[in-house]
This record gives C-alpha cells, structure tokens and sequence, in this order.
C-alpha cells in the first residue's frame, strides 16, 4: 500500500492545493479547490505531495504556532489531522475531527469519510469501543460500495470482539453489498449466530459460505475459515458425522488444514472409528511441531491406539511425544533466554522500508534468528503489529532528533559567519554612505526640478536643449546684441537675416525635442528621487542595523544555545521510551512463548500420565494372568 491515511484523506478531503486547471470539476461532496495563498502553507504542501509526513506535520504546526496560515486555517486543520492519523497519532487526529468535522462548513461526505477512516484506525489499533462508536457515526454520504462494506464489516467485528453479538447480528442482517463483502458479512453474521446460541442459523450461513465457487480465489481462505468454524461448531453440538464432510473441504495446502485434520480426526474418534482416525492424525505428525494442532495429534495418535488395544504401538508413540515435546521445550528455553537478553526487536525492524511509516505499515518478515520461528502468527495480532509501529516511530524520530542536533551545530557555524560579515561589511559600508551627502543631492534635485518646471511654464526650449544646441543659442543672443548696434546698411541688414534664419533652425531643433527632453527629465528626477530614498532608507538602516544586529545575533546565540539543552532531554526521554517499548514487545513475544511452552508442558504431563498408565495397566495384566500349566505327558502308547 504505497499511500498513507493522509493521502487518502487528501483524495477524500482536497485539501486546500493549487488547481492546475481552473476549471477542473471538483468531486461531488468534496470541499472546492482554492489556491494557495499563504507561502508557509504551500511549504507544507511540498513536503506533504512528497509523502515527507513527518516533516510536513512538523512545518504545519510551527506555521499554526506562529500564526502563519491565515487564509487557511480551516483547511490546515483538517490536513492537520490527516498528517497525525498518518503516522497513528489517533487521539490527537480524532480530537482534531471531533473539532472540525462537526462545523456547519465541511460537507456531509467529508466527514463521513473521514470518520471511516478515523474508525480503522480505532480498529487496528485495538480501541475496539471507539472503533465501533466512530464507525457507527459515519453514514453513507461520501462512501464507495466497498468502503460502506468494509465500514460494516470492521463495526460488526468491533461488536463482535466486545461480546456484544445482538448488535453485530442488527448491522449484519439483511444487508446487500459488493459479492466478496457480502461473503465476509454472511460469514461474520453467521459466528455471531453461533455464539449467540442460534446455532441452526448460524450453520445455514457458514455452509453456504463454505461453499462459495472455488474459482475465486480470493476467497479461498473464507471458504476454509467458515468449513472449519462450522465443523467444530458441530463436534461441539455432538454431531461429528456432519462435521466431518465439512471439515473435509479445507484445503490440504492452506493455513487452516491442520486444525481441519485435527477436526476430522476427532470426528472419527466421536463415532469410535479409531482406526479411520488414524489417517489425518498420523498425517499431522509430518508438519510443524510449532501448531497446537500438531501438537495434540501427538497425544491423539497414542489415544486411538489404545482404543484399539495396541498398547505397545501406544506407548511407543507417547514416548514419541514425550520425546518431541521436551526437545521443544528446551528450545522455547533458548529463545525465551535471547529474547531477554534484547536486540530482537532492533533486529525485526532495521531492514524494514524507513520510508513507510504509519498506521498502514505491516512487518512482512521477521530477521533469520533462532527465536524468530516461534513468533510468526505474531505478525497477525494488532498488539504486536502496532506495538512495532509505535516503536519505529520512535527510531525514526530519534532520527530526526540527531539531524536536528547536526543542524544546530551548523546554525553555531552560521551565526559566527554572519557576525563575521558583520564585523569586516560595516566600516566598508559606513564609509561609502558618509562620502554620500544626501542632503546637498536633495538640494540639487530640487533645483534641478524647479529649472525643468520654469522651462516648461515659460516654453524655454533651450533650457532642455542640448550642450551644442545651447552653445550655438548663447552665441546667437551675443551676435543679436552685437548687430542689434551697429548702423543700418545692406552688410548689417544681410548679417542680421542670416542670424534669423540660424536662430530659427537652431529654435526648430529645439522645439522638435522639446516635449521629449522634458519627459526624460522628469522621468529623471523621479529615478534620482527613488534612489535618493533608497539611499536614506540604506542609511537608516545601516545606522539601526549597527545596533539592531549585534542584538539579534544574541538573540539567535541565547535561541540556539537554548535548543541543545531540549533536544537532548528529549533525545533522553526518548531514548527510555524507546528501550519501556521494545521490553514491552519483547515481553509479548515472550509471553506468548511462556504460553506454547506452557502449552507443551501440558501435553507432556498428559504424554507421561498416559505412558504410566499403559505400563501400570501392563503390569497389571501381567500379574493377574495364572500360572502357566507344564505341558501333559506323553500318554503310553497303546498295547499291540
């Protein structure tokens, strides 16, 4: 399963990303799509799309502490807790949902969805009270077919296992689903029956489902579970010629058929067919000592033996037993030994993807130990499963606590940079900003302003003209004042025409520019403006930063300083937590090898008893038995 539970909710709750086309249609009962509009949000969002939970939920609520997600705080929330049921935080994803989820704004699909996934999670984790209580408060709104069917099925299962049969049999009873779920309900309804003491229709519905189409393989391993359910159910209701053929159905292969073989064995023996018995039981001695039905079979061969008087055969195979059975015994001695001296559990884990973490992670093999044979079935139990989930979790937070150890040496490394800067930027800089007087350039613009305004207003073309074009103006005025006295005769007249013809060449070229000089020039004065500000600004603030920076270097050192102290209590505290769970899993596995030695103890006793019994019997009979007569004499031969 290569998505998480928050990936899940992103497809049943879009939470809050970016459309890429802005007229994508969103799914029926979804929450609509809105663009991302706060940049810390987006970050989450990164990290999150790269299924980095961790780090995603991290940056989530650091931007919710510093108040960073203002136009998305309702939607931070929610994939607030899809990141915390994601890595099976499930008290506080729950509290999360409880919060959000009842609002007048989330849409009915969206919080029936989220409930059924709420409610799995209750339910793997062993909250089998929540489970059913949640699960029973997800309606049918945003469900699929299968997920309505597996909400069903996982709420009867939770009513089941807390013993409350009549409600489990209410949810089950007359409802169609999908054709896999539908067999898994008929089977579910058809234990609660049973164990509600309804046996007739209970029996009805474990047959039928034991004989489902064998084509499907997918349900191969129901057919078997509910054959098998079904044939002790009947050895228990005194009708072993109906629960044999049952039993007979079990695949040879699967999981279940040495139970099965027990089974038929003992319906054998019910009808005092002891010899029949035999068959399946001897057939079991083959298979792994490990199955308690292997093990009974020991003490069941022996048993029909004796019901068929062959002692000796009997005896031979107690002693069998007994020999098995010790051997066993002191290897579960061994195990037990190395299981307690630890390592086990670091050794489980350590192989195992770091990439998948999570309420969805499943352990899939255990390492290559001599202890590791015992604990397969294991695998199949919630405690054990989460308990491994809870202790990876904490490795790979150890994890992130040492790459946060690392970060703040580096951030020791980046503040000495930083005030080194600081101390080799500012004279350079302080000197380049006093050899700058801003106010006498404040001064100049201003006048500059003003020329450019008194030429507009006063239509002074050669005040915007250019530096030859004012040359040849200043010349022409001089030479208009000289001519302006001197007398009047056709050389003057000649002279004063030519300049007026120069003066107005030289006034056309200045005209033709004039409205464009005048644009640049403002455009000018508002380019020297800006950077006159800027220049200020730069110089306030070099002149705080002399002050402000120092401070703030401290702060960040006192900051920094002050992290190393916390990650190492935590680290500390984590470490504890770390070594209370693995001697918690440690001592479930264990416990559970106490119990198949305990078990293996039992049958051992039993092996013994019966042994003793047979030779006392034997002796017994031997002493009881007359005194063997001498053999007659020959009689005499007859006279000739």
């Amino acid at each position: 399963m290569r998505r998480s539970l928050a990936c899940l909710l992103a497809l049943a709750l879009p939470l809050a990303v970016a459309t890429a086309t802005p007229r994508a249609t969103p799914t029926p009962g979804s929450l609509p799509p809105i663009k991302v509009q706060d940049l810390y949000y987006g970050d989450v969002l990164f990290y999150f799309f790269q299924d980095d939970y961790f780090e995603a939920l991290t940056r989530l609520t650091a931007a919710q502490e510093k108040n960073r997600l203002q136009h998305h705080a309702d939607d931070a929330e929610l994939l607030l807790g899809g990141l915390y049921l994601s890595v099976g935080q499930h008290r506080e994803a729950g509290e999360i949902f409880a919060r959000v989820l009842d609002g007048k704004n989330v849409p009915a699909a969206v919080r029936d969805r989220a409930r059924f996934f709420l409610g799995k999670v209750w339910y793997l984790r062993g909250y089998l009270d929540k489970a059913a209580e949640t699960l029973a408060a997800a309606g049918k709104a945003g469900l699929s077919p299968e997920m309505e069917a597996e909400r069903r099925m996982l709420l009867a299962q939770s009513l089941m296992f807390e013993g409350k049969y009549p409600e489990a049999i209410r949810t089950l009873e007359n409802w169609k689903g999908p054709i896999t779920w539908q067999a898994y309900a008929q089977f579910n309804l058809g234990v609660a029956l049973v164990r509600s003491g309804r046996l007739d229709e209970g029996v009805r519905l474990l047959d039928a489902v034991g004989k489902l189409d064998r084509s499907n393989r997918e349900l191969d391993a129901l057919r078997d579970k509910a054959n098998l359910a079904l044939g002790f159910a009947l050895l228990q209701a005194n009708k072993p010629l109906e629960a044999r053929p049952i039993l007979e159905r079990v695949r040879l292969d699967g999981p279940l058929s040495t139970k099965a073989l027990l089974g038929v064995g003992w319906a054998d023996s019910a009808s005092e067919k002891y010899r029949e018995a035999l068959v399946p039981w001897t057939e079991l001695h083959g298979r792994n000592l490990l199955d308690s039905a292997v093990q009974e079979s020991y003490l069941a061969v022996p048993y029909a033996f004796g019901k068929l008087g062959a002692n000796r055969q009997a005896a031979e195979a107690y002693e069998t037993a007994i020999h098995e059975f010790s051997a066993e015994n002191a290897r579960l001695d061994e195990s037990i030994t190395a299981i307690r001296k630890g390592g086990l559990i670091e050794t489980i884990v350590k192989n195992e993807s770091k990439h998948q973490l999570g309420w969805f992670w499943q352990l899939s093999a255990l390492p290559d130990a001599p202890e590791s044979r015992y604990l397969f079935h294991l695998l199949a139990r919630n405690e054990f499963q989460e308990g491994l989930k809870n202790y990876r979790m904490m490795r790979y937070m150890e994890r992130n606590l040492d790459g946060w150890a690392n970060s703040v040496d580096a951030f020791d490394d980046m503040l000495a940079t930083r005030k080194q800067r600081y101390t080799e930027k500012l004279p350079v800089v302080l000197a380049r900003l006093q050899g700058v007087d801003v106010e006498e350039l404040q001064h100049r613009r201003t006048e500059y302003e003003s020329s450019v305004a008194a030429a507009e207003s006063t239509g002074d073309r050669a005040a915007l003209g250019t530096p030859r074009e004012r040359a040849i103006w200043a010349q022409v005025e001089q030479m208009e004042a000289v001519l302006a006295t001197a007398g009047d005769d056709p050389d003057n007249n000649e002279a004063r025409e030519k300049l007026r013809l120069v003066k107005g060449v030289i006034y056309w070229q200045m005209n033709d520019g004039f409205k464009a000089r005048a644009w640049a020039a403002r455009k000018d004065l508002r380019d020297v403006a800006q950077a006159l500000r800027e220049t200020e600004k730069r110089w306030s603030l070099v002149q705080e930063a002399k002050t402000a920076v120092p401070d703030r270097n401290g702060e960040f050192g006192e900051r920094i300083a002050g992290l190393r102290p916390r990650i190492g209590a935590a680290r500390d505290r984590l470490a504890a937590l770390e070594r209370a769970q693995a001697d918690y899993l440690a001592e479930i596995a264990v416990t559970e090898l106490a119990s198949q030695k305990e078990r293996i103890s039992t049958y051992m006793l039993q092996a013994r008893y019966a042994l003793a019994t047979i030779y006392d019997r034997a002796a017994a009979d031997q002493q009881k038995a007359p005194l063997a007569a001498p053999p007659p004499a020959a009689e005499p031969d007859a006279p000739k």
